[in-house]
C-alpha cells in the first residue's frame, strides 16, 4: 500500500514522498482466514477532529508526527516546493514536517472529518514499512 508522506527538508521547505508500506506480517485468525498485516506502531494519542467547510491554513508545521485518515471530506495539503494533494474518505497521509516553514492546509467541498494518530518522535517510517 502506497501512503504519502510529506516533511521538512533541509533548505526549510517541505515535500512529499511516497512510502510503500509492507502487510508483511501474517496470522491466522478463528476461522482459518489468514490476515496480513502491517508491523505494530504505538501512538502518542488519537483525536478525531472535524475540519469545518472553507478551513484554509496558512503555512503551519504538523503539531507531531501523525498518520491522518480521512473519514469524510477532502483535504488538500500543499508544500513549499508548490505541490499539492488531495485525500478524500478512506485515504491517508503521514504528516512529517515539524521544523521549516511547513505546509499549506485547506479544505475542499465540506466539512472533514479525520482521525489523527500521533506518533512517538523515535518512529522510524524506514522500519515499519518492512
Amino acid at each position: 500500500m502506497k501512503l504519502t508522506r510529506f516533511h521538512d527538508t533541509p533548505d526549510g521547505g517541505s515535500c512529499f514522498e511516497e512510502i510503500e508500506v509492507a502487510f508483511s506480517q501474517s496470522r491466522e485468525d478463528a476461522f482459518g482466514h489468514t490476515l496480513h498485516q502491517t508491523r505494530a506502531f504505538g501512538t502518542e494519542d488519537a483525536v478525531l477532529v472535524e475540519l469545518p467547510d472553507g478551513l484554509d491554513q496558512g503555512w503551519h508545521n504538523a503539531p507531531a508526527r501523525q498518520i491522518v485518515f480521512v473519514l469524510d471530506g477532502v483535504i488538500e495539503v500543499e508544500t513549499t516546493d508548490h505541490q499539492r494533494r488531495r485525500w478524500g474518505a478512506g485515504d491517508a497521509f503521514f504528516a512529517d514536517d515539524l521544523r521549516g516553514k511547513g505546509h499549506l492546509t485547506r479544505v475542499a467541498g465540506g466539512p472533514a472529518r479525520v482521525l489523527f494518530l500521533r506518533l512517538p518522535a523515535d518512529f522510524d517510517p524506514a522500519s515499519w514499512c518492512r
